[in-house]
């Protein structure tokens, strides 16, 4: 054998730790920083998914058919909050349900039966069949700051534990319900979502879930919502305490309309619109209170109202069966009255 050929391996001598030198993965020291960097990003997220994916859960629907027999018609995700079955999930996951199914990541699967919905919020709770389960907390949604990394995690279809990742890209953002309610404080983020991740929670690098996924706008790339958690944990205490979401009612149609300067100057009023009553239901708060069509709500305790989502906000902060006061412009009075307003049960 002729050993005076260079072999064509050549081993490194000296120190092993030449064998993981950056350099041997075409980094280089430079570079290797930004590696590290990227390592921090990729363990926190795997750190999130390995300690939360066991607690986000499929959910299978079955809704009865032309032949009243059950068919599979849905499915979406959902998130365990306590060890003995409750789950939150987005109401049009799970809506006119007939049978519902969970499905654990462990492909364990458990029958489920609805506790609550609010249609206001696209937020349900579920609870499942079972004890000692996996389950998620519930963060402080008002903490977030936009450009802060943010998770969803999905079980959809059964596909374990789809995830991605992006960022806060903006907060106090609106959404209309399907109902038509305005949903506040929506949070808007980058990491994308398909119809198989609603239900499934938005969860911070520390683990808290801060958001429920509900939405996506399909026309565009990179913007998707969430139904913030502080809303989130309000409904569900509302649910398991009153079986369902309180909300005051006063009554009326009504809209949006501008109010005339001139007027809105002699009154000493600042905004610009208020809110027009279009009719009073017979018997309702409104009209024991005087309310008549054509009158504009200007304020409700004091506080100025320039629609009606002003008015949905300020009554959900309201105590139900309490007497409030508005301001009211009809025609060119200005007008106190003392109103109380009675509950509305979402449906």
């Amino acid at each position: 054998m002729d050993n005076s050929r260079e072999h064509p391996i050549r081993f490194i001598q000296g120190d092993n730790k030449d064998l993981v030198s950056p350099h041997r993965c075409g980094i280089s020291s430079e570079q290797s920083s930004d590696v590290e960097l990227l390592d921090a990003y990729s363990r926190a997220v795997i750190t999130v998914v390995e300690t939360l994916g066991p607690a986000v859960v499929s959910i299978s629907v079955g809704k009865e058919s032309r032949r009243q027999e059950i068919e599979q018609v849905g499915a979406g995700s959902g998130v365990a909050i306590t060890p003995d079955g409750y789950i939150l999930t987005n109401d049009h996951v799970i809506d006119e349900a007939k049978q519902v199914t969970v499905i654990l990541s462990d492909g364990t699967s458990l029958t489920a039966a609805l506790v609550g919905k609010d249609p206001a919020t696209d937020l349900a709770i579920i609870r499942a069949n079972a004890s000692d389960l996996p389950h998620a907390s519930l963060g402080d949604s008002n903490r977030l700051q936009v450009g802060q990394l943010v998770i969803a995690i999905g079980n959809p279809l059964g596909f374990q534990s789809t995830v991605s990742t992006g960022v806060v890209s903006a907060l106090g953002r609106g959404l209309r319900s399907r109902e038509g309610r305005l949903i506040e404080n929506i949070i808007q983020h980058t990491a994308p979502l398909n119809p198989g991740n609603s239900g499934g929670p938005l969860v911070d690098s520390r683990g808290c879930v801060v958001g429920i996924n509900t939405a996506i706008i399909s026309m565009a790339q990179g913007i998707s919502f969430s139904v913030p958690s502080n809303t989130a944990r309000w409904v569900v205490s509302e649910v398991l305490t009153h079986g369902h979401v309180r909300r005051g009612y006063l009554g009326v149609a009504a809209q949006q309309r501008p109010l005339d300067r001139r007027l809105a100057r002699f009154h000493n009023l600042k905004q610009t619109h208020a809110v027009g009553i279009i009719s009073v239901n017979e018997n309702s708060p409104a009209a024991k209170a005087g309310l008549r069509d054509a009158d504009m709500i200007v304020t409700i305790n004091g506080t100025s109202v320039a629609g009606v989502d002003d008015l949905h906000h300020e009554l959900s902060k309201l105590p139900i069966g309490t007497a409030v006061k508005l301001t009211v412009v009809r025609g060119t009075e200005r007008l106190e009255l003392e109103i109380v307003p009675v509950e509305m049960v979402s449906q």
